[in-house]
């Protein structure tokens, strides 16, 4: 699906802007304020796709009573897939940005493992937005099991696997709540944990399900996705989000209602936003999104998104701009151009080799299990010859 490369490089530019943003002192408590400061919903855009990438393979296997996929293959491609890139970006940030005091060791154990919202006061400058991260890592690890927590949900039982899947998003609204009744140290947040946000890879987990369900099942949610009115639909959601009801847009505490709000309303926005692509994918915006400078900066996406804040920490002093002084136009095009640059070297030099790497482990793997079977069938032979 090409559009999902467009759409993934549209998420990874929205993130760069809000912090672009907040950096030139443009996120403040105007109305455009408060819209540059929510453009961190795209975060939800990612783990939708994530939700929705991730979840095919169960989807199709319980839908067609098939087999689910090896764990160890999955297991392996999600760690070449981040682990290299991100492993060179937080070297990079953690040993040469300027800081008033050098990283600790507990702040570079928890950013080199991917662990830092679980390590008091380890989100550090250059890497704050790898929260995100750590939350999709956790993602990747529990996901064969939430899986086989449905396994049973197939062939004729795969119709209930949609409601259960929701009522889990649902009832994970609650830990705005239970997480914040939690004894945790000063300099962790709740917030920035796993269980905050189920609803967004639920979104896409659901549209996976749609997608390998038979076509009658979900015939309403797939006509209205080929319609044009699931993006308006999404425009009115950003909209209710921007509120004060999607909680502040600062480094302030939301108050628990403010965060479920936030949350809830996050899966429906990424919802609307990928259903056209998955259940409609041959509609002119789709086409746009999947077109070749998109999807060139789709497959980059991933780079701009874990470069983006150590280009914009360059950016002030190579080009003499004060923070938080304006300048938001400027800052913004050359932290964009600066970090598509970066971001396609590091494709070329690093996430390309990587993922070339593991394909011909995996293609020696895939030949070792047959020549491994057919020796130990010939076995019994050769013994009995000699």
């Amino acid at each position: 699906m090409p559009a999902l490369e467009g759409m993934r490089a549209l998420a990874a530019i929205a993130v760069m802007l809000t912090h672009t943003a907040f950096q030139t002192g443009q996120v403040d408590g105007s109305v455009l304020g408060r819209v540059w400061g929510r453009f961190d919903m795209a975060v939800a855009l990612f783990f939708g796709l994530s939700g929705f990438l991730l979840w095919r393979a169960h989807a199709r296997a319980a839908w067609s009573d098939g087999a689910p996929p090896p764990a160890g293959r999955y297991y392996r491609s999600r760690v070449v897939r981040i682990m290299p890139a991100y492993l060179v970006v937080a070297v990079v940030a953690l040993a040469l940005l300027p800081r008033s005091t050098p990283p600790s060791g507990s702040t570079w154990l928890g950013n080199l493992t991917l662990t830092q919202v679980f390590v008091p006061y380890s989100l550090t400058d250059g890497l704050t937005q790898m929260w995100s991260l750590s939350v999709e890592m956790l993602f990747y690890l529990v996901l064969p099991l939430a899986a086989l927590a449905v396994v049973r949900l197939r062939g004729r039982a795969a119709h209930w696997r949609v409601p259960v899947l929701l009522g889990a998003a649902v009832v994970s609204l609650s830990w705005a709540w239970v997480g914040a009744s939690l004894p945790l140290p000063r300099g962790v947040n709740h917030h920035n944990w796993l269980p905050a946000y189920v609803p967004w890879f639920v979104a896409g987990i659901v549209l996976a399900e749609m997608v390998f369900a038979p076509a009658s099942r979900y015939a309403r949610v797939r006509r209205v996705a080929r319609r044009s009115v699931c993006w308006p639909a999404a425009a009115v959601v950003f909209a209710v989000i921007v509120t004060p009801l999607g909680g502040p847009v600062t480094l302030d505490t939301p108050a628990p209602w403010q965060f479920a709000v936030r949350i809830g309303l996050g899966g429906v926005l990424g919802f609307l936003l990928l259903a056209p692509l998955v259940l409609g994918p041959g509609s002119d915006r789709a086409r746009r999104l999947g077109s070749g400078p998109m999807l060139a900066l789709g497959r980059w996406s991933y780079g701009i998104f874990i470069w983006h804040l150590v280009v914009l920490t360059a950016v002030f002093p190579l080009f003499s701009i004060v923070p938080f002084g304006g300048s938001f136009v400027k800052v913004t095009a050359l932290t964009l151009v600066f970090s598509v640059a970066v971001s396609a070297l590091s494709y070329a030099w690093v996430e390309e080799p990587a993922r070339r790497a593991l394909a011909r482990h995996e293609a020696r793997r895939s030949a070792a299990r047959p020549a491994s079977s057919a020796a130990s069938q010939a076995a019994p032979e050769q013994v009995t010859v000699g």
